[in-house]
């Protein structure tokens, strides 16, 4: 099939890789984000997709509106079977899915109908789900509601972030999108629609969603922490300044601890809850490198009046 592929960060590149290497399909173009600014000096980047776009000769769209009629007309000039998409960005008008005759075909990191959004995998560690995968289904107007052709499942570890999850999945996922590719093309598969029963959403998380509250058990303590990995961040304060938190362990057999009290001992750092502690891993204080727990408590000095709050 003729293929204009759909897609912004990293997390698309295995699944346009594994397009542009089959031997049954050929990606005649891409769309991605408009470039954006980005790194120290502000400067304009091209996406992660257009970048591998560029580098195999692929012709790439960055329109500003998918629904802007110059696009529209170009797209429906390059006669699409079909458009795949993976974490394109933008919500697509009708006027562009009625265009390939095969429609657009989403790969989804969530089992559907759980976690409909735009932070499956984020939402899926945060709730303690044990187990997640991704999905191909077509896409239609209501926000990841179309039919499903297929799934894969994946554990969800238990010192799981949400990015080493979403890199699992987007391997396991390119290679879902490309049977799903197939099997449209030669009619042995079908979409069925989704159960009634189930649906969750998962909204983006902010960066005032990943502040950890000291207060909540040391269980949602770890799953914030994890979820908001790497993006957008978990972070906590001291002395009145941020400072951004990597993964922490939770502890059941140390010693109480009020929530956000610390305890130092050598190069362990332990922070109070509202059950156990936790123990932090690595941290970067507000303008400085990331460095060890350890590390930072001797630079700061911790007192037996300090807080995380």
């Amino acid at each position: 099939m003729r293929l204009v592929f759909a897609g912004t960060p990293e997390t698309a590149l295995p699944s346009l890789r594994a397009l542009i290497d089959s031997p049954r399909h050929e990606v005649v173009a891409v769309l991605t984000r408009p470039d954006a600014r980005a790194g120290r000096g502000r400067s304009l980047q091209p996406s992660p997709v257009a970048e591998l776009a560029r580098e195999a000769g692929i012709e790439v769209l960055r329109p500003a509106k998918v629904g802007d009629p110059d696009f529209l007309a170009q797209l429906a000039a390059l006669e699409p079977d079909c458009c795949p998409v993976v974490a394109y960005g933008a919500l697509l008008p009708q006027a562009a899915l009625d265009i390939p005759r095969h429609g657009w075909i989403n790969l989804h990191f969530s089992l559907l109908p759980a976690w409909r959004g735009a932070a499956p995998v984020q939402h899926a560690v945060l709730h303690g789900d044990e187990i997640t995968g991704a999905a191909t289904f077509q896409i239609v107007k209501e926000l990841d509601a179309g039919p499903v052709y297929g799934v894969v499942t994946e554990e969800i570890k238990a010192t799981d972030t949400s990015g080493e999850l979403l890199a699992r999945l987007a391997i396991s996922g390119a290679g879902l999108l490309a049977a799903t590719l197939d099997g449209v093309e030669d009619g042995t598969l079908e979409a069925r629609p989704q159960p009634l029963e189930g649906v969750s959403v998962a909204p983006k998380l902010t960066v005032e969603d990943a502040q950890v509250d000291w207060s909540a058990p040391a269980m949602r303590v770890d799953r914030l922490v994890r979820a908001c990995t790497p993006n957008p961040g978990p972070w906590t304060t001291f002395r009145d300044q941020r400072v951004k938190l990597g993964p922490v362990r939770p502890v059941a057999s140390a010693e109480r601890l009020a929530p956000g009290e610390l305890s130092v001992e050598k190069n362990t750092v332990r922070v109070g809850t509202g059950t156990h502690p936790v123990e932090l891993g690595e941290v970067q204080p507000q303008g400085k490198r990331l460095m060890t727990a350890g590390e930072w408590a001797r630079g700061v000095r911790v007192t037996a009046e300090d807080r995380l709050v």
